[in-house]
């Protein structure tokens, strides 16, 4: 299928964050591309207005264009959304307009170019965003797609003139199925999604199944430090290319193409060694962010890419949106954002805040996300916050997907008193009463990090406009 040779598009859905990169994507590949979505105001929205591309607030039959491809959201289906609805019950009215939902769309744009995936449980944005950015450095002009703003990209898209297609691909609902992969680029296998995914055995077997699909003539990058991804690459027909941390080995005798190794941290930078190929430096904070410099690292050489031409590039990307991201300064205090919403990122993130800030208090409101996933991995929620002084909670921001209850926050708040001991932990209702209680909480010599998937970032809006 090729998408590209249709001339215009709607999204219905058109502010989520991956619906958003695509539609910059089509835009900038000249196409007209316009779209619905509910009327509240999304992070996104200065990336479409930016790209000029026509938003109609709320869902209404009659905005669906005539000759249009229409790709939804996969928060949407007939049942709860008046476009789709609409457009099932009158399926002779559409029947030349082709209908997809959205990762059956990036799926024929990725395969119609040599498909570079990024996928795993953790790491997928940044390492995405990263190896784009440096391919674009070295003037290979690569195609990418990113599931969240790029500062330095000016949104979530690089548009190039190769055949290189960089995509974050995500494992949730079995999106991967509608790739072709000509490369993988695979971090990590980490259980989550328990409200689509029944066990772990089922969550590996997804990226199992997308190994399985490298052509002879393609390449897999892979973290071996991870056990679930030791086990898959047997699987892989390939070439393989792996890379890992010496500490993340524990003494085991492994092949790799890349090591990480002398790892130090010296104003802000981190700096480490590769194989015997001299030290390379980063900006991003956290080992987290070791491994994804390594995946990079490991992909260009799959590429043909000269390790020494790749250390520049690799050490001037700044970062994701939503990923240890300053916001600003409320009376002297940083306010950080961060997407963190699974146990091993959240512990992972705060041990990098730590790394940074040694002798600060660390203060955490987290807000939960999914039901599903908070009753799932409850335990590990609970050893998740040892790095933080002052932990407050929000409700659990629950998705429409899911069966809402069965958890609060409020549990979680009791299991975790047990287990901080002296370190104060509170609840926190909602945004309002987040907002009064950071105002008295708050003192000279604190972080502050706004921490979930959801929109705690709002959070942090409303605190850096008091005066």
């Amino acid at each position: 299928m090729n998408l590209l040779k249709h001339k215009k598009f709607y999204l219905i859905g058109i502010k989520g964050v991956g619906m958003t990169m695509l539609a910059q994507f089509l835009r900038e590949k000249a196409k007209l591309v316009s779209g619905s979505d509910i009327a509240d105001t999304f992070m996104t929205d200065a990336v479409l207005r930016s790209q000029k591309i026509p938003v109609f607030s709320g869902f209404k039959a009659e905005q669906i264009p005539a000759s249009a491809v229409i790709i939804h959201s996969s928060a949407y289906n007939a049942d709860n959304n008046t476009e789709l609805a609409y457009i099932s019950q009158n399926q002779k009215k559409f029947n030349k307009q082709l209908l997809l939902n959205y990762a059956q769309a990036i799926g024929a744009l990725f395969s119609s170019y040599q498909g570079i995936a990024v996928c795993g449980s953790h790491g997928k944005t940044t390492t995405t965003a990263w190896l784009g950015f440096v391919l674009q450095q070295l003037g290979l002009e690569p195609n990418v797609l990113v599931g969240a703003r790029v500062p330095q990209f000016q949104g979530s898209a690089i548009i190039g003139r190769s055949s290189y297609f960089i995509a974050e691909a995500d494992e949730y609902q079995n999106k991967l199925q509608y790739f072709q992969p000509q490369g993988i680029v695979l971090n990590n296998i980490d259980f989550d999604h328990p409200d689509y995914f029944k066990n772990k055995t089922a969550y590996f077997q997804v990226f199992a199944d997308f190994v399985q699909k490298l052509p002879h003539s393609g390449f897999l990058v892979a973290n071996v430090a991870d056990k679930q991804i030791q086990k898959l690459l047997p699987m892989a027909k390939t070439r393989i290319f792996t890379y890992a941390l010496d500490e993340k080995l524990f003494g085991k005798k492994i092949k790799l193409s890349l090591l990480g190794h002398s790892v130090r941290y010296e104003k802000k930078w981190q700096y480490f060694q590769v194989n015997d190929w001299g030290e390379f430096k980063i900006r991003l904070y956290g080992k987290h962010n070791l491994e994804n410099a390594l995946a990079v690292l490991a992909s260009g050489l799959a590429l043909g890419i000269n390790p020494e031409a790749m250390k520049k590039p690799l050490a001037l990307f700044t970062g994701t949106a939503r990923r240890a991201e300053l916001l600003g300064s409320y009376k002297g205090v940083p306010v950080f954002d961060d997407y963190a919403h699974h146990p091993t990122e959240v512990k992972a993130a705060l041990q990098a805040f730590k790394e940074i800030y040694p002798d600060k208090r660390l203060v955490l409101v987290f807000h939960p996300h999914t039901f599903t996933r908070t009753k799932a991995l409850f335990k590990d929620f609970v050893s998740s916050f040892d790095q933080v002084d002052t932990l407050a909670l929000m409700e659990i921001y629950g998705s429409a997907r899911e069966e809402q209850g069965g958890v609060s926050s409020r549990d979680l708040m009791q299991a975790l008193k047990k287990n901080r001991r002296k370190k104060p932990v509170y609840y926190l209702a909602d945004f309002d009463q987040a907002l009064s209680w950071l105002k008295k909480q708050l003192k000279p010599n604190d972080v502050l990090i706004l921490m979930g998937a959801g929109d705690i970032f709002r959070v942090g809006e409303k605190l850096l406009k008091v005066k």
